[in-house]
């Protein structure tokens, strides 16, 4: 029989080195405050560095990101016309970008989505075998609901009805997925650092700028 698929979630990824020493120097300082955010310094009072992850300020207007939310945002562009979108009808906001280091003992984020976000993406600064990586789940409810046991299958393969899948970053990873994908990383153990920049882009009909 002929074999359709049908309603499937894409996932980019490419590997390109081209921004990560630049965004590493400048993400220093952002970290920096970042640790030193308020709620931050409490808890590290009362736990110590554990279990937390340094998230940044949003710095879509920062200069210093200028070139790499020009480049991400044309990706996603892309990715949009590849998923079928009429992408000339629409205009592109990247509504937020941020850096998150995960602490040196025990980091992690549980499972979420961005609400309104049509695009969604990583891009891996520190990170290798020994750390954290992100998880993605089945978004499909109906399936959800209706999981059988899968057969055996390599770590290389991706089967239809998988209710998970990982990648395993490495410097220079992006990765570029639909909004509404909800996704986690896993629990980090502080053996090598661990540091990425996730964006959100909005598409907005065009006739709203035209007001």
């Amino acid at each position: 029989m002929e074999k359709l698929n049908c309603f499937s979630t894409s996932i980019w990824h490419e590997q390109n080195l081209n921004f990560v020493e630049s965004l590493n120097k400048v993400s220093n300082k952002y970290i920096k405050e970042a640790k030193n955010f308020e709620k931050n310094k409490q808890h590290k009072k009362e736990y110590g560095d554990f279990g937390i992850s340094y998230h940044s300020k949003n710095l879509v207007e920062e200069q210093d990101f200028i070139e790499f939310r020009n480049y991400v945002a044309n990706k996603s562009v892309e990715y949009l016309y590849d998923q079928g979108v009429k992408t000339d009808r629409y205009n592109y906001l990247m509504t937020e970008l941020w850096v998150q280091e995960f602490a040196k003992k025990a980091g992690h984020h549980s499972s979420h989505i961005h609400g309104n976000q049509h695009v969604s993406g990583f891009y891996f600064l520190k990170c290798g075998f020994e750390t954290s990586y992100p998880l993605f789940h089945d978004p499909r409810n109906g399936a959800m609901a209706t999981k059988l046991n899968l057969r055996e299958h390599s770590r290389d393969e991706i089967f239809n009805d998988d209710p998970i899948i990982n990648f395993k970053p490495q410097p220079g990873s992006l990765i570029i997925f639909p909004g509404y994908l909800r996704h986690e990383f896993v629990l980090d153990y502080g053996i090598k650092p661990f540091r990425f920049i996730h964006f959100n882009i909005q598409a907005v009909p065009s006739e709203v700028f035209k007001k």
